[in-house]
């Protein structure tokens, strides 16, 4: 960049400097009728040679306009003694004129290399030069320095020359090619490398929004009193979700923003708020102590944390503080887990559905020609082949199969959990789908509270029902099939079971299905069940949190059970 700024400045100062010195040199002349005055813009041309010879010199090139400064100052004392003396200026002082504009080069130059410290330095120096000039250089009396003409002329010239330092950052940029817009691919290109390099160096490398707030609200109980505590954030449609929380029991929390708490409260001021009374809508009564605290990375409020104890005044300011000191260098961590979150989810969705396109336009369209096909050769066979022709039935049964399987498989990559709906919803219709196709029996129970989970956990969550109902259609050689989804953030336990063979076969397949579903587990911090049913049958689950009574968070997560 300072390459390309100093190949088109050079061209330009050399310009200025040959147009003014050419200028001051004609109006000194005609201004003092003395021509030894020219010896003056001798040694201004001697001072300009840096400017020349080398402009980007990183010692001669200062000098060089330094004394161009210095040189106009002292010179503009003489030449305005000299244009008095010869008559031809109205005001005594005004002659110094006719050098006074050259200051506007070196000040320029300086301005457009942008180099403001040695600009103001420039202006400085002119100044003093201007005082020497007035005070040391004529030997008469008055000094030219006392005369009202040249103070003004002096002063006029200075006032311009901070006017072109300063004016000179926006020619600067006018002459600088705008920097081309960067394309939408190449900036994502370019921050997805950051976020891999930063998220590499974090420590624990760990981009879990459940995660950070369970370790949050573990560093909390050492700095604050409570009976229960929560880390909540957004999840679309103006409520909150709940990513953790602490207490001797689950706790329905508050959840909107349009309601008057102290949670909608500390989220649009983005300040504490401290409660008499309880923030969750289950609360049985009885003393108790709310504080809010908002989660601010810069000026936008991404979660909440709320500590509770079942006493009064339990949250001093001075708790307040120590607390908000916790608070905040987690909302940063937690901002950074969060938008990873939906990174992924947009790029994990985005995949799904390209897939599906694939299939559906691929694999899918050629199965059926492949079924159009052998349905003309049924068509021609000639008689007495009804070997080949049972052949041709028994292959066409199996297109059709497949092409079943597939569109089963474009379905589940296709389903989501509408933010609308809620979890359960997708998975029944998920369930519903698949039975009817199976020929089984769907029972369906749901409990599922009004508070949501996190979108990347429901996501991971309707995965692992979609697997458990899928091996369950595809290996059990069931007649029935059980699903139960109970949600309660951050508490959720899906259950599938069937009255198949169960699972003892070795197919690969399925068992690949199984670490599928550890896998998934253990990203959201669930842990994954499987277990016969009685009398037969399988039973698979997922459990996220805990329903039963925790001394920490740590207690209600653990990795997935082995299979």
């Amino acid at each position: 960049m300072l390459i390309r700024v100093s190949s088109r400045v050079q061209p330009l100062a050399v310009t200025a400097r040959i147009i003014m010195l050419a200028l001051v040199a004609a109006l000194t002349l005609i201004l003092t009728k003395e021509p030894g005055q020219l010896r003056w813009i001798a040694l201004l041309l001697v001072a300009a040679l840096p400017a020349f010879i080398a402009p980007d010199h990183r010692l001669f090139g200062p000098l060089g306009r330094f004394a161009e400064v210095a040189v106009t100052g002292l010179a503009a004392g003489s030449i305005a003694l000299a244009a008095d003396r010869s008559g031809t200026v109205s005001a005594p002082g005004f002659g110094a004129e006719a050098v006074l504009p050259y200051l506007a080069v070196p000040l320029l130059t300086a301005a457009l290399r942008r180099k403001p410290t040695e600009g103001a330095a420039l202006l400085g120096v002119a100044a003093v030069a201007l005082v020497a000039g007035g005070t040391l250089i004529g030997g008469a009396s008055p000094s030219p320095i006392t005369q009202p003409g040249f103070l003004a002329a002096s002063g006029q010239w200075l006032v311009l020359g901070a006017i072109v330092t300063f004016a000179a950052d926006a020619m600067r940029q006018f002459m600088q090619p705008a920097e081309p817009t960067p394309q939408p691919y190449a900036e994502a290109t370019r921050l997805l490398t950051q976020l891999r390099s930063v998220a590499r160096s974090l420590p624990g490398a760990t981009l879990d929004p459940g995660g950070i707030s369970e370790h949050l609200l573990e560093e909390l109980r050492m700095v604050a009193p409570g009976d229960r505590a929560a880390v909540l954030s957004t999840s679309g449609g103006g409520r909150l979700v709940v990513l953790a929380q602490t207490g001797a029991d689950r706790v329905d929390w508050e959840t909107t923003l349009d309601s008057e708490s102290a949670v909608a409260e500390a989220w649009t001021t983005q300040q504490p708020q401290v409660a008499s009374r309880s923030q969750a809508r289950s609360h049985r009564g009885g003393d108790v102590s709310s504080l809010v605290v908002p989660l601010v990375a810069g000026v936008r409020t991404i979660g909440l944390v709320i500590l509770e104890a079942d006493v009064s005044s339990a949250y001093p300011s001075g708790v307040v503080f120590d607390v908000t000191g916790v608070t905040e260098p987690a909302a940063l961590r937690l901002e950074a887990a969060l938008l990873f979150d939906d990174v992924r989810s947009l790029a994990t969705n985005e995949e799904r559905q390209r897939l599906a396109r694939e299939i559906h336009d691929g694999v899918a369209q050629e199965l059926v020609m492949v079924g159009y096909g052998i349905d003309n050769a049924l068509a021609t066979l000639p008689e007495g082949t009804e070997e080949t022709a049972e052949e041709l039935r028994t292959l066409r049964n199996e297109v059709t199969r497949v092409i079943t399987e597939l569109r089963l498989s474009l379905f589940e990559l296709r389903s989501e959990v509408d933010r609308n709906g809620g979890l359960a919803a997708a998975i029944a219709e998920y369930a519903r789908t698949l039975g009817t196709s199976a020929g089984l029996r769907v029972h369906f129970t749901f409990d599922e509270s009004t508070a949501r989970l996190p979108a990347a956990t429901e996501a991971e969550l309707l995965r692992i029902a979609q697997e458990a109902i899928t091996n369950a259609r595809k290996h059990a050689g069931a007649s029935n099939l059980w699903v139960t989804c109970t949600v309660d953030p951050p508490y959720a336990e899906i259950e599938v079971s069937d009255d198949g063979k169960g699972f003892a076969d070795d197919r690969p397949d399925g068992r690949y299905g199984l670490t599928i579903m550890a896998e998934r587990a253990e990203r959201i911090r669930g842990r994954l069940k499987i277990t016969p049913r009685h009398p037969s049958g399988t039973t698979v689950a997922v459990v996220l949190g805990s329903s039963a009574k925790r001394d920490s968070v740590r207690d209600s997560v653990s990795a997935p059970e082995g299979e």
